[in-house]
């Protein structure tokens, strides 16, 4: 190739991935690098919230000026940042490093982003955040019901009241995500196959559940678009229903229970775990999506034409068979 060819040569762009190494970022990498985009490992931070409001966590992020300038180093000439990093502990308490992985540490990515001249700013945050609601969509409504939905609602707060800069900031609302190598879906597959495979009334509700394949191929279109986006997208739906999932995963049709009892039972349960200072709230939360899902409203991903493939159903019947 002669000097001007070369000099022409765009060069791959650089992504930076902060939290590289877990579930989902790793999945992230690859999917990244298969479409020639070069890769930037950052770790995160360990950090500590004591504010459990948007404008505290906002003046705990300014007095990291040290930890600010480090993310500083690592995303300049990064053209887009995902988070893929924090704590994800349905189950778990409330507490200053739950807080400080779910909103202090997606502040101080985007400070950082700003000044770096990131182009865009990709919080993985999650739908748990609209809790029990009848339909999850892009809207700034929240209803969380645990710690772990707190701290994540408390995250997307933090990132809406910030100061706009330079750099385009948005939270990415996953669903629940599942993957050959993540436990969650060993869960899934375990429960499914046995006589507690069950769900409400005919169960072609539809399932929030999802494939970290088309959560990775959807994180890559959102870096990849030009234009102006929304503050809050939803992961789009890949078409299952709760008994479909559990099929897949089980390699049996699930037991159909009255839809009277399975509320009953849920409203017990959360009464029982709430005395018992939401111990119980994430296995109840798990129980309730098997029975009875949740709906999804179309949003940036459908009026874009940017919705992945589904693989859900795959996913699980892959994780079944690896048994």
């Amino acid at each position: 190739m002669n000097s001007s060819a070369s000099s022409s040569h765009a060069p791959e762009p650089i992504w930076a991935v902060v939290g590289a190494t877990g579930f989902i970022g790793s999945a992230l990498s690859s999917t990244l690098a298969s479409h020639g985009i070069t890769v930037r490992y950052v770790k995160a931070p360990r950090l500590s919230a004591l504010s459990g409001d948007a404008a505290g966590i906002l003046s705990e992020a300014a007095s990291l000026a040290d930890a600010r300038q480090d993310l500083f180093g690592e995303l300049e000439g990064a053209d887009v940042v995902i988070n893929a990093a924090g704590l994800a502990t349905p189950s778990g308490a409330e507490t200053p490093g739950l807080r400080g992985a779910n909103a202090l540490l997606p502040a101080l990515i985007a400070d950082a982003a700003d000044d770096a001249g990131v182009r865009r700013f990709i919080h993985l945050s999650s739908a748990a955040v609209q809790g029990h609601r009848p339909y999850l969509d892009e809207s700034a409504h929240v209803e969380p019901f645990s710690a772990y939905s707190r701290s994540k609602a408390l995250g997307e707060a933090v990132l809406a009241a910030r100061e706009p800069g330079t750099c385009s900031v948005l939270s990415l609302r996953a669903t629940s995500v599942q993957g050959p190598a993540r436990e969650t879906t060993a869960t899934l597959v375990r429960i499914a196959s046995t006589p507690l495979s069950s769900v409400a009334g005919r169960g072609d509700s539809p399932s929030p559940a999802s494939s970290v394949d088309a959560l990775c191929e959807f994180v890559v279109s959102v870096g990849l678009h030009r234009g102006a986006m929304p503050p809050v997208i939803l992961q789009p739906w890949e078409g299952a229903t709760v008994a479909s999932v559990l099929q897949a995963a089980g390699g049996r049709k699930p037991l159909h229970l009255p839809v009277w009892f399975c509320r009953a039972a849920l409203k017990t349960g959360y009464l029982v775990s709430a005395l018992l200072g939401e111990r119980l709230h994430g296995v109840l939360r798990r129980v309730e999506m098997m029975w009875f899902g949740q709906r999804q409203e179309p949003g940036w991903a459908e009026a874009t034409g940017n919705v992945p493939e589904p693989r859900v159903e795959q996913v699980v019947r892959a994780a079944r068979e690896k048994r």
